[in-house]
Formats: C-alpha cells, sequence, structure tokens
C-alpha cells in the first residue's frame, strides 16, 4: 500500500486557510481587497465580537454572475491571471485564488452577489468546508460576504485569538491601511452597531484621508514628498519632527498601492530622521512607491506582506532622497498666510524658534573660534550636525564632533543639563525675550545665558507631575468641563486607559459615540487645548495592564508636562520667571523631558570681551 497519498480538497482548504487566514483581520484585508479589485467605490465592513463572531463586507463593485460566484470558491480560481507573465504584471490585490475558498473552509460562509444591471443575484452558503449550496437570491448592487464563526470547526485556531478589543484593533489597522492607500473608495466600519471609522473618498486631498486613519492631530504637520527616478517614484506625506509617536505604528510604506513591510525602507526612513528626533520617538510617514510592477516580486509571502526588490537599494535610496529633501527645506514652517503676510499663530512659534537656532548656531561658532558663515552660503549637501535641531527641541547624548565645526552647547559642557551647579538658576538676572520664546540674562560674572523658557516651564512641571503621581492624588473635577469629539482609536484608547489617566489626574467618561467628556485635569493644565492634550496622552499611554507606576507612566508624565509648559508660555512675566528659576534649582534634572535642554547657550562675558576688543580682519 502506498504511503503517499492525495489530500482531500477539505484538508487542503483547512492547510491553506492556516496561512492565509491568521485571524479575523486576515478575513478583512483579503475581502476587501477582493472589493477594491472589483471596482468598488464604497466598502461597508460590520463587525461582532472583534470579527470572530461575525465579518460582513458589502460593497458596490461590479459583482459576479452565477458562474464566476461558483468558481470563486475553488483553489487556485482567479479572474487575474491568466497566463505565467501575468504574475509579473500585477495590478490587483489578489491574483492566488486561495482566499475565499480557505475562509469558507474555516466559517459559517454566505456569499451574495449580482452583476450590474442583472435580474437576478446569486447566494452560496457554505459550512465549514462543506459542498457549497447555491440558490438563486434577488438582484444587488455589487456583493456581500458575511463570515460567521470564524475558527469554529478548528478549535486549535480558536484557542490562539487575542481578547476581542485586541482582535478589532488589527481588524480596524487592516482596513486604514487600504484606506490610506485608496483615498478614492469611501469606507465604513462598524463594530456591534457603533461607527468605528468612516471616511468619505478624498481623491483630490489625501491628507483627509491620513487624518481620518491617523487622527486630526496630525493633518497641520503633514508635509508632502516626492522623488522621481529611473523606474521609481515616490510619493506620499511626512509629519513634521514636531509631531511623532513613541512607536513605529505611524510607517505606512505602499508598493503600487500594497501595504508592504519591508526592513530595508524602514531602514531609509530611519535614517532620513535620525537628526531630527529626539530619542525613542518615532515618525508618522505614509509613503507610495510606484514602480515597475516586474520590478518587484510580490509572491514571496502567504500573505502579499512582504515583497522583493530587483534594486531594493536604489528604492532605498530614492524614499531616503524624498524624506531628506522634506527635511532640509523645513516645510512645516508654512507660507505666510493672510493679508499683510501674516503667518498662523502655532506656525509662528515654530519660525521664531528655527530662525533664533540658526543665530545661535552662528554665535556659538564664533564663540570657539570659528568665522562667522554667511547667511544662506551654507553648503546645502553639507551633512547635518548631529542631533540637528536638539539644542533646542530635544536632550540628547553628546555626539562625535564632526571636523571643522565648532562643539554645539551640549558637547561643550554636557553635563550643564543635567546637573546644573547649585544655586545657578537662581542668580541668573533676566534681561529680555528674544523670539518670543528664549530668555536671555546675564549669569554670574557677566556671563550672557540664553534659556528656552518651554523645556524649563516642562522641567519644572514634570517635577511637580511626579511628586503627585507619588503621592497618589485623586484626580480634583475641573470647574469648567470639556467635551471632545475624537477618532475612534484615540477614543478607544483613552477608554480603556481610565485608570491611568485617574493616576495621573485626568478623568474622562464616555459622551456618546466618540466623544468624551473631560472632567478633571491636574492644576497646570486647566484651559489647556483639551483636544490636543488627549490625543498626544493616548499616543503615550501604557498598555492595558501594564503596572502603573512611575516608570509606565514616565511618557504620559512628560506629555503633561510638555502641554503644561506650553499652556504657561504666555503667561510668564518677569516675576514668574524669577519664580521658575527656584524651582529649577530644586528641580531634578535625570528624567528626561521631550524638550529637554533648558540652556540653550552660555557665553562667558571674557570670550565677548575678547571678540569685542579683536581688531577688525583677525582670527583667534
Amino acid at each position: 500500500m502506498a504511503r503517499i497519498a492525495r489530500l482531500s480538497d477539505a484538508l487542503v482548504n483547512k492547510i491553506a486557510a492556516g496561512e492565509v487566514v491568521e485571524r479575523p483581520a486576515s478575513v478583512v484585508k483579503e475581502l476587501v481587497e477582493n472589493s477594491i479589485d472589483a471596482g468598488s467605490r464604497t466598502v461597508r465592513v460590520a463587525l461582532e465580537r472583534g470579527g470572530l463572531g461575525r465579518i460582513t463586507i458589502s460593497d458596490d463593485g461590479q459583482g459576479m454572475n452565477a458562474e464566476d460566484a461558483r468558481l470563486s470558491l475553488e483553489r487556485h480560481a482567479t479572474s487575474k491571471l491568466r497566463e505565467l507573465d501575468d504574475l509579473f504584471t500585477l495590478s490587483t490585490k489578489g491574483f492566488r485564488g486561495e482566499a475565499l475558498p480557505a475562509i469558507a473552509s474555516v466559517s459559517r460562509f454566505t456569499l451574495h452577489t449580482a452583476e450590474r444591471e442583472s435580474y437576478v443575484g446569486t447566494r452560496i452558503t457554505v459550512e465549514g468546508g462543506g459542498e457549497p449550496v447555491v440558490e438563486e437570491a434577488p438582484p444587488r448592487v455589487g456583493t456581500v460576504i458575511s463570515v460567521e464563526d470564524l475558527f469554529y470547526n478548528t478549535p486549535a485556531r480558536r484557542k490562539f485569538m487575542r481578547r476581542e478589543s485586541t482582535e478589532l484593533q488589527h481588524a480596524e489597522e487592516a482596513v486604514i491601511r487600504l484606506a490610506l492607500a485608496h483615498p478614492d473608495v469611501s469606507f465604513f466600519v462598524e463594530h456591534g452597531g457603533q461607527a468605528l471609522f468612516t471616511s468619505p473618498a478624498s481623491p483630490t486631498d489625501p491628507r483627509e484621508r491620513i487624518a481620518a486613519a491617523l487622527g486630526p492631530g496630525v493633518h497641520p504637520h503633514l508635509v508632502a514628498v516626492e522623488e522621481r527616478r529611473l523606474g521609481v517614484n515616490v510619493t506620499g506625506y511626512i509629519a513634521s519632527p514636531e509631531y511623532t509617536l513613541p512607536n513605529a505604528r505611524g510607517i505606512y510604506t505602499f508598493v503600487n498601492r500594497r501595504y508592504i513591510r519591508d526592513r530595508g525602507l524602514n531602514s531609509a526612513i530611519q535614517r532620513a530622521f535620525q537628526e531630527f528626533l529626539a530619542a525613542g520617538r518615532q515618525p508618522v510617514v505614509v509613503l507610495f512607491i510606484d514602480m515597475d510592477p516586474r520590478a518587484v516580486d510580490v509572491n514571496v509571502h502567504p500573505q502579499k506582506l512582504e515583497v522583493r526588490f530587483a534594486d531594493a537599494k536604489g528604492v532605498g535610496d530614492a524614499v531616503n532622497a524624498a524624506i531628506s529633501r522634506a527635511l532640509r527645506a523645513a516645510p512645516w514652517l508654512g507660507p505666510p498666510a493672510g493679508e499683510g503676510g501674516a503667518m498662523e499663530p502655532p506656525r509662528q512659534a515654530a519660525h521664531y524658534a528655527m530662525a533664533v537656532e540658526r543665530f545661535l548656531t552662528r554665535a556659538q561658532e564664533a564663540t570657539w573660534g570659528a568665522p562667522l558663515p554667511v547667511p544662506g552660503t551654507q553648503d546645502a549637501d553639507a551633512p547635518a550636525p548631529p542631533q540637528a535641531n536638539g539644542s533646542l527641541f530635544a536632550s540628547s547624548a553628546p555626539s562625535p564632533l564632526l571636523p571643522g565645526r565648532a562643539p554645539a552647547f551640549g558637547q561643550a559642557q554636557p553635563l550643564l543639563n543635567e546637573a546644573p551647579p547649585p544655586g545657578y538658576f537662581g542668580a541668573l538676572r533676566p534681561m529680555g525675550v528674544l523670539g518670543e520664546r528664549f530668555h536671555v540674562c546675564e549669569g554670574s560674572g557677566g556671563t550672557l545665558v540664553v534659556l528656552d523658557a518651554h523645556a524649563a516651564l516642562e522641567r519644572a512641571r514634570l517635577m511637580a507631575f511626579h511628586k503627585a503621581l507619588q503621592r497618589a492624588e485623586p484626580p480634583v473635577p475641573t470647574l469648567f468641563g470639556a467635551t471632545v469629539e475624537l477618532t475612534v482609536p484615540v477614543a478607544r484608547t483613552l477608554v480603556e486607559g481610565q485608570e491611568a489617566l485617574a493616576r495621573l489626574g485626568v478623568e474622562v467618561e464616555p459622551f456618546g459615540g466618540t466623544t468624551l467628556a473631560l472632567k478633571a485635569v491636574p492644576p497646570a493644565l486647566v484651559g489647556a487645548d483639551a483636544r490636543a492634550l488627549l490625543e498626544a496622552l493616548a499616543r503615550a499611554l501604557p498598555p492595558p495592564g501594564s503596572a502603573l507606576d512611575a516608570v509606565a507612566l514616565a511618557e504620559p508624565l512628560r506629555v503633561l508636562a510638555c502641554h503644561a509648559a506650553r499652556h504657561a508660555e504666555g503667561q510668564l512675566s518677569e516675576g514668574k520667571l524669577r519664580a521658575l528659576l527656584g524651582e529649577l534649582d530644586a528641580a531634578d534634572f535625570h528624567p528626561p523631558c521631550i524638550h529637554g535642554t533648558v540652556v540653550v547657550l552660555e557665553v562667558p562675558l571674557l570670550e565677548l570681551e575678547r571678540r569685542a576688543l579683536r581688531p577688525a580682519g583677525t582670527k583667534s
């Protein structure tokens, strides 16, 4: 008797399901991709119990006749391939013909479809991979597929599923990836009858779709990127370095509108951003790479999440160049708006900060004996100094000095912003404000000291929040509460993290739909921008179930401190500045802040006198 036997179709389908259908999100991805391939303009996704109870996908695509509907449930039956060469010129999402039979083999499956203008439709039901039951049905526009009790007949697979909220999050993420790739298609997702993700088509402005997917707070920070090279076109958007995340979940890369994960592309993105981000922060990037299908192999991963490039280095270089050019141009400063060329207030602060940094950099180089560069003559292709913008916007470890460049302040005196001498700040005498943010002071012995007011306030507030956390102070109800309309992911994260928020002195309650009522905030945050605060906290909260101690809540505490500092900056009178300097002398400078460098520049009086007395034309 032969030891090798041909497997039954039912067993083959279940094996395929193990590769294609990993969890409910896999079902959502495969079915929505089919809807897009069918030319749908609107796709609706309805979920129950995180997708394990039921998944219903309805679209308005071209639909199928009875014969095509039957064939769609046979393995390796597809409308997207005819010959071997077609595999190398694919323009569709699916092509293997495995998804529908694999899904139907591990669920209670129903398909209802009809061709456009047809007088009769087709309904097919399949119970756990059994024989399909085909019957006529009323005509409809497009196709509806219902998948119930996923993995009910494979209990070993079912027990590996996560909590309902986790599976729901993965399913929603699957839709978001497809929505980002196709802004010309409307997407609607609901769970248990409640809307989760609603995004009408926005073909003329993809930023609207990005904001719907990632949160409205990212919209004003989005910057277009573009790089066109022989055979490779890179387009999309990045968020300015002012808007970052604590993880890499904001990085989306698409090849020919197919979402992929590729280490080479991620490395190219990280290299482009490495000089602009604080330690532990990740960028927000939505990139579309369009290229000849023959130059990329999409048939290398069961779920088509990975590809193989014919010229991986060339693609990575194009991505790096696109992002680097956008970052060097600093477009997030924004063009003048309105009459008289007045800039928008939020962008005006960034403009001042960048202008001041350029001034301080030139002054710093002069302090260390280098000639002052002429504005606008710097070599645009020269490598930027390590941790560019770090002296103003982030605390970072000292980096090796570049040849021919004076050391930055944090490199020349790396300990001052970590362990200032006793009484250092209290001895400063405020003299004026530069750029509506930087305070110029006279230090001991006539030293010129420039302070970042935001970083100083942030440091002081962080210490106060740490002490409140240690005392376990309960939230104090706010006299004037606020209701805030948020995106579904943000609202869900905040509701799930209510216990963590309460430890931080923040109290929120659901107020219907995705609206939350802000009931309590720490006193230093009364009157702050509620929406911006809640969105930032949602990105920083630890995962559910984490120990709610100072370590797990370190990032949310930094967010509170940053927003409290932003709220207090405009109210910093001379008297309050002197009180703040006293607080800094008592502060602990070891816990990192988001904007941690308080002392931006310090120039000894002797150095100033030496430069004032130097004859014209001489060098140090």
